[in-house]
């Protein structure tokens, strides 16, 4: 964006990095903890929910019985990016306070 392309262009030069293998395989397994009341993701909306992310390869939505009633897991799949991001929510934030919303 900073070089004045379009998000079209982008996405094209980001697919064909992948297919040219340009870019490496997102390992599995990689984690994002975003346990942080200071969290940022928008003027609207401050922060969300305390929770942890998981980045696995491809389309494994249905790996962890995610988006199911009952289950604790919020999942989608990023087809553009080739991976799955799974989202536990927690009920405290980093500093051990109760999250309330």
């Amino acid at each position: 964006m900073l070089a004045g392309k379009s998000k079209t262009e982008i996405a094209q030069t980001l697919k064909a990095a992948w297919e040219s293998k340009e870019l490496p395989t997102l390992e599995p397994n990689a984690i994002c903890y975003m346990m942080s009341k200071q969290q940022y993701l928008s003027d609207n909306d401050v922060h969300w929910h305390p929770h942890m992310m998981w980045y696995v390869p491809g389309d494994s939505t249905k790996s962890w019985e995610a988006n199911q009633p009952g289950v604790p897991v919020i999942a989608g799949n990023v087809p553009e990016d080739r991976m799955t991001i799974f989202m536990v929510v927690v009920d405290h934030w980093s500093d051990g306070t109760q999250f309330t919303h």
